[in-house]
């Protein structure tokens, strides 16, 4: 009986793949999966990559239509640099706490209270906050971003440990919002050296969202492209990793002979996870929920996040 359930889950993913390839074709469209969706998703996505990756394949792309499988904010930044393109979403729930936790009307007030800094907003933002900023960042280059920006005070938003880690490689003053990943902040020091007891010669890789205590005993702290980087170009064999889940499945493609051990079982983003093959196939036939983002929004925020595109 198992068997057979297998097989007919099986059966019914290859129809929905094959009904995802047709309908791509006829609405000339891209998939673009971040690196914390289901496997599936990963699997059928033209392109998988981070917020600054996906970001620059929105604006580059010729497809007419792009899904993009993610979290809200991630199509609002498609929406923004390839406005004439059409940007759906499989499922419109999929927010981020974390950008939830900045507000406009806050970094307003926040701005008047430092009148000479300028705002460096992580990618994980709301168009919104976007366009109440000077340039935007992601955990890959958030520290060149910082120094490319032409003043001694910055106010970052929204993630504290994020800015708590770019903090010690920068001399200017950073004002910090309170903000955190959800999934990134619940990893402890005591998951981690749980994990180096049980997997002594592993090496632990960890993202800059993760709390400054925890980013400490990084073998190797970066961006989930660069964690990603790291693990296949390195001659250890094993690693603990300190980031969200779906990245193995970018980590065994790479890396099959590898062994990959998570820091935790709890490093699972539900809101990445509400997408799946049925969603993306819905989204397609129907050509909803679609990314609107207001026009003079759009025009503020894409300029920050094009002065962005621009640093090297």
């Amino acid at each position: 009986m198992e068997a057979l359930a297998l097989e007919r889950k099986e059966d019914q993913k290859r129809q929905l793949k094959e009904r995802i390839a047709r309908l791509k074709k006829e609405r000339n469209a891209i998939i673009l999966a971040h690196y914390y969706q289901r496997d599936e998703i990963q699997e059928i996505a033209d392109f998988r990559g981070d917020s600054f990756l996906l970001a620059q394949k929105a604006a580059s792309t010729d497809a007419d239509v792009i899904v993009f499988c993610g979290v809200h904010f991630m199509g609002e930044s498609a929406k923004i640099l390839a406005p004439s393109k059409t940007v759906i979403i499989p499922d419109e729930r999929a927010g981020c706490p974390m950008a939830d936790m900045v507000n406009v009307e806050g970094l307003r007030a926040l701005k008047q209270q430092h009148p000479n800094a300028k705002v460096v907003a992580y990618i994980n933002t709301s168009a919104e906050v976007k366009s109440e900023t000077d340039i935007c960042c992601t955990s890959a280059n958030a520290i060149k971003v910082i120094e490319s920006v032409d003043a001694d005070e910055i106010i970052w938003v929204p993630d504290k440990n994020l800015g708590d880690y770019v903090s010690k490689f920068t001399s200017k003053k950073m004002i910090i919002w309170e903000g955190y990943c959800n999934t990134h902040d619940m990893l402890t020091v005591k998951d981690v050296e749980e994990m180096k007891t049980q997997y002594p010669d592993a090496q632990f890789v960890v993202h800059p969202e993760c709390r400054p205590e925890v980013v400490k005993l990084g073998d190797f702290v970066g961006s989930t492209t660069a964690i990603i980087k790291y693990c296949r170009e390195s001659d250890c064999q094993e690693f603990i990793v300190g980031t969200e889940d779906g990245t193995g499945y970018q980590l065994q493609l790479d890396s099959p002979n590898k062994k990959f051990h998570f820091a935790t079982k709890y490093l699972v983003c539900p809101n990445m996870k509400v997408n799946n093959l049925k969603k993306v196939v819905r989204c397609l036939e129907t050509m909803q929920p679609q990314i609107y983002v207001p026009p003079q929004v759009a025009d503020q925020a894409r300029a920050s996040l094009e002065r962005m595109l621009q640093v090297k």
